[in-house]
């Protein structure tokens, strides 16, 4: 399989209004030398509604949820990889923050967490089959594409949403570098740990220490993809108490060592979280403030 291509990626805000309920729209685009086929691996994430032209992927997560060749790819949260392989493709994303989940998803996070799915099969994406099929026109158009998702969410109905406010307020401490620990999530968020692990398991797809455990990794990890130089010494989060915990944390968060995974390709992710980096000033979704991204804010 080639492991090189070119990479296109581009951030957009969603409009003003429902700004807390996405981290981004996102259009990235890739060329497959002499139609090849790469492989690479999603990071964990939140929940993504991804629309593809051209090559569809065939994914696994980390649990083994599989997924072959559907044109609108779904994924809940995330606390693993997934491993994907696709040919050259044009693919508007759709990232849903926890609160966006508690709108526009039925289905507890928990339900899907660590899934990947056919959008147009599985029930609980059905409500976004209407813009899988219609986002893309006759010939690329990033503007008229952009309109297209802009509008579709603009005409959702504007209904309030279960617990906003506490969903915010947990968010809000989970990306506070300095919170360590539940009984600090549950402090800042002023939720008692019983609404903090059920808002947790319906709108961020899993328990409080696993998602403190996951941010830790993800700043570490967004370190070193945005900056290879440093090296996982220099990359690793301050709370880590040595560098044997934070090998514990990427076999489980990975699948693999961190040196099994430097020693990968990363064709299309490594040049995305880039530019994610400088476009939108965070280099992974896992780091948005309930607001968004604060370089599109």
């Amino acid at each position: 399989m080639s492991q090189h291509c070119e990479v296109k990626a581009r951030f957009f805000p969603p409009p003003e209004r429902l700004r807390h309920y996405f981290t981004t729209f996102y259009l990235a685009e890739w060329t497959v030398p002499d139609d090849g086929v790469i492989v690479d691996h999603l990071l964990p994430e939140w929940a993504n509604l991804r629309f593809y032209s051209g090559s569809s992927p065939d994914a696994v997560t980390i649990t083994g949820s599989a997924l072959t060749g559907s044109a609108f790819a779904a994924t809940g949260p995330s606390s693993g990889a997934i491993r994907f392989s696709v040919g050259s493709a044009r693919m508007w994303g759709v990232g849903l923050l926890p609160l966006g989940w508690a709108k526009y998803v039925a289905t507890p996070a928990s339900d899907l967490a660590n899934v990947a799915v056919d959008g147009f099969a599985h029930t609980a994406f059905a409500p976004f089959r209407e813009l899988a099929r219609t986002i893309f026109g006759a010939k690329p158009d990033v503007e008229a594409e952009l309109a297209r998702m802009t509008a579709f969410f603009a005409a959702w109905p504007d209904q309030p949403v279960a617990d906003a406010k506490r969903i915010g307020a947990i968010h809000a401490a989970l990306i506070n570098p300095e919170t360590q620990s539940v009984k600090e999530l549950v402090e800042q968020s002023g939720a008692s740990q019983r609404t903090l692990e059920r808002i947790c398991a319906r709108s961020f797809g899993f328990p409080p220490k696993l998602l403190l455990r996951r941010q830790r990794f993800m700043r570490s990890l967004s370190q070193y993809m945005v900056d290879p130089s440093l090296k996982w010494i220099g990359a690793m989060d301050r709370l880590y108490h040595d560098q044997a915990q934070f090998v514990r944390d990427f076999r489980q968060f990975m699948g693999m060592s961190p040196r099994e995974y430097a020693a990968l390709d990363k064709p299309i992710l490594g040049a995305v979280m880039r530019a994610r980096n400088q476009l939108a000033g965070s280099a992974a979704q896992t780091l948005d403030s309930p607001k968004g991204p604060r370089g599109l804010a």
